[in-house]
């Protein structure tokens, strides 16, 4: 048993909370996370800028260098083992994190994502007509913060439509803290078993989608494993449309808290101001999936040895006085935007952070440009979240629509 760690998370205290109050005692703390497990999180801006620059070298994600996980230390049901060794891109270094990044980043460079702009417009403005039929009291969630991205990545990747609700609650089943290992495992095994499908299918019926052209870059001699490709497929087709689902929900939230500064948003059409102020004031996610250190390690100013755990703490390194002064704590899109962690760092920069940036303008500006008058049937301290410590947004957000434009 983990003795005289703090816990995360706490019971019946907000999980940011417990981080900010984690980030007084040190700029790294190691607690006992969930399940009587030992991690240190980085909780300030510079250590968690510190741990991403050091990807791939000081700081590892292939799990075989957590000796915890293997000499008896942790539990063999710990749920987490489930994320942790999926055998994903996530979990892989050096060279072969490199080869395969090489590969899906021909997807999302930047003047290919440009292109796709007509075809989001599209989804977004088709999701948006439901939503106007629908009405007042409809729920901005399941109707277009989670429809949006999940619609996105799927025919990106080639998902048929009728798979995606089915993706979708296998994505949030995994990062639950609620699920049960039993639970978190079958889920993990269903997810494997449908991406190796959807290969297979693509093989036979290939398609104009970046699927086929992986199954094809593997037929042809690309260096390219089925198990590596399904391990990127698990990635993108997860973290591809989660965190931005949680993006578009925070920044509805936050602008429905404070009228001045949607005001300064629809005024100077500001939308992608709104979204790097909530990538760095409402990060999607609050802790990210481990890392492991390489060998003994300092991180600001903080001693870590070879093999333990470590995890940045994305949310609480927006919040950072430190790095975004006094006034971190407030949601400001005039602010100077100085750089934040909320797509990453270094080697392990996010891949989709160009679409992730065009969906969320394109939806902001669209949902309130079609609904002006829109506003929270909900108070904001009433808004269910995610049961997650990984990813967290709302759960469901009921709107009145206010008088639509044509």
């Amino acid at each position: 048993m983990t003795v005289d760690l703090p816990s995360f998370p706490v019971a019946d205290e907000d999980p940011l909370r417990t981080c900010l109050r984690l980030r007084e005692i040190a700029p790294v703390v190691e607690v006992n996370f969930s399940g009587d497990v030992p991690v240190h999180l980085a909780l300030t801006y510079e250590a968690a800028r510190q741990i991403l620059a050091g990807d791939d070298k000081t700081f590892l994600r292939d799990p075989q260098n957590w000796p915890a996980l293997y000499d008896g230390t942790i539990a063999e049901d710990w749920p987490m083992r489930a994320i942790i060794q999926g055998g994903h891109l996530a979990a892989m270094d050096g060279d072969d994190h490199r080869r395969l990044r090489g590969l899906i980043g021909r997807a999302f460079t930047p003047a290919r994502v440009q292109a796709m702009e007509p075809r989001v417009q599209q989804i977004i403005d088709g999701l948006l007509d439901d939503v106007a039929a629908t009405g007042d009291g409809v729920d901005l969630v399941p109707a277009f913060t989670e429809a949006l991205p999940m619609w996105v990545i799927c025919e990106l990747f080639g998902v048929p439509p009728e798979d995606r609700l089915r993706l979708r609650n296998w994505t949030a089943t995994l990062m639950a803290h609620t699920t049960s290992p039993q639970e978190a495992f079958a889920t993990q095994k269903n997810l494997q078993s449908y991406l190796h499908a959807l290969v297979e299918l693509k093989r036979r019926e290939p398609g104009d989608d970046l699927t086929t052209g992986l199954v094809q870059a593997r037929d042809e001699g690309d260096k390219l494993t089925t198990d590596e490709l399904v391990g990127v497929l698990w990635v993108m087709l997860v973290a591809g449309h989660e965190t931005t689902v949680h993006l578009l929900g925070h920044a509805i939230v936050a602008l429905s808290r404070d009228p001045a500064q949607l005001g300064l948003a629809k005024a100077g059409d500001r939308w992608a101001d709104v979204v790097e102020e909530t990538l760095r004031h409402r990060h999607s996610v609050l802790v990210v999936t481990f890392r492991f250190t390489a060998q003994d390690v300092t991180v600001a100013g903080v001693d870590i040895p070879k093999g333990n755990a470590v995890s940045v703490v994305f949310r609480a390194s927006g919040l950072d006085p430190a790095r975004f002064g006094p006034s971190a704590y407030d949601f400001d899109l005039t602010r100077e935007q100085i750089g934040h962690l909320g797509f990453g760092h270094g080697p392990r920069y996010c891949i989709g952070a160009p679409l992730a940036r065009l969906e969320s303008r394109l939806a902001l500006a669209s949902l309130y440009r079609r609904f002006p008058g829109l506003s929270l049937r909900i108070a904001p301290g009433d808004i269910p979240y995610s049961p997650s410590y990984f990813t967290i947004g709302p759960l469901s957000l009921p709107v009145d629509l206010g008088a639509a434009r044509p």
